[in-house]
């Protein structure tokens, strides 16, 4: 049986190539409702199935788009891996997510296979400050655009939130509820210096104490972003005999572990701790008790991400053009002490 062709298309339908090319992949040319119907109907009756394979030789680009996560088993990313689906699949375009496990090399290979797979943009939620990325990028016409972060190393087109502002509310907000300090779970000892998330979060609590007089000398404690090492770490501190009064956790993941921590001591939250997280997860509404988080629009970022990978308009910008950066909002719960 004859392979169907784009051609066997346009006859039935009567019509041209480029008009059913037009159809089938949504542009660049608007095609009239009436025409565009009777594409789909041809199209439907001889079966045709375009060739991405030739497709993408053609135009030296797929209907793909790379996206590189540190791990997808933490909430956060993986909320935020499904809202670039979403938006994704909104402009026809479907998503290869890898794990770079905060890796160096891995995040490198993920980059090399990506994009010599001649995707169509690459979105970089980027596990550190890479030089080998950096030059990885460098060495193919690609579109990457980094999200969540911004490594010094990698200067790309960047779709980043507020975070130094939204640390920076919520631990005023906890202080405002009285007490006498606040302290921070932040990071671990690999946790860059700049560019970083975490690292920003933790500035937004410096500044906050720093307002309201507040020393933060032996206040910050290390710990790992998940759940399941927090929870050992706030063991150790709650038990203590200099228990904070309220922590304000760089991830919602750290809080979910103290507030785990919490309860096996039998510490009452937000009655003897208040506690406080970033990121805004789903989980966060029903912990117990509820989290009272940062949060933000990851589907916008989500969409503006999506939109710089795949388009034109701010790959050549000037620096200044090249940051998006969108607002974080609080998410009052009752784990600081405000009432349900």
């Amino acid at each position: 049986m004859a392979k169907v062709t784009r051609d066997d298309v346009a006859r039935l339908a009567g019509t041209s190539t480029a008009v059913v090319s037009y159809v089938i992949n949504n542009g660049p040319r608007p095609v009239a409702a009436g025409t565009r119907e009777r594409v789909l109907n041809a199209i439907k009756e001889l079966g045709y199935r375009p060739d991405r394979v030739a497709q993408a030789m053609a135009s030296q680009r797929t209907d793909l788009i790379g996206l590189i996560v540190p791990d997808a088993r933490q909430p956060f990313f993986a909320e935020m891996a499904h809202a670039v689906e979403q938006a994704a699949a909104e402009r026809g375009k479907m998503v290869l997510v890898g794990n770079s496990d905060y890796a160096d090399e891995r995040e490198v290979h993920y980059l090399r296979a990506f994009l010599g797979m001649r995707v169509s943009g690459l979105i970089l939620i980027s596990q550190g400050p890479s030089e080998h990325a950096a030059t990885e990028i460098d060495a193919w016409d690609a579109r990457v655009v980094l999200l969540h972060r911004r490594p010094d190393a990698i200067d790309d087109v960047a779709v980043v939130l507020d975070d130094i502002g939204g640390a920076q509310r919520i631990t005023a907000h906890l202080l405002g509820h009285g007490h006498a300090y606040v302290a921070c779970l932040g990071g671990v000892d690999s946790t860059p210096e700049s560019g970083d998330p975490v690292t920003d979060h933790v500035t937004g609590w410096r500044r906050a104490m720093a307002e309201a007089g507040l020393s933060t000398e032996g206040r910050l404690f290390k710990a790992p972003y998940n759940r399941y090492d927090a929870y050992k770490v706030a063991l150790e501190l709650l038990a203590g005999p200099d228990r904070p009064p309220a922590i304000m956790c760089a991830t919602d993941d750290q809080a979910i572990g103290v507030l785990r921590a919490a309860r096996e001591l039998r510490i009452d939250v937000p009655g003897e701790l208040a506690v406080a997280g970033f990121d805004d997860v789903k989980e966060a509404g029903l912990t117990d008790p509820p989290l009272t988080t940062v949060g933000s629009d990851r589907e916008a970022m989500a969409r503006a991400a999506v939109d710089l990978a795949i388009g034109d308009s701010e790959n050549g910008g000037a620096p200044s053009d090249r940051l998006r950066q969108f607002p974080s909002t609080l998410r009052i719960r009752r784990s600081c002490g405000c009432p349900a």
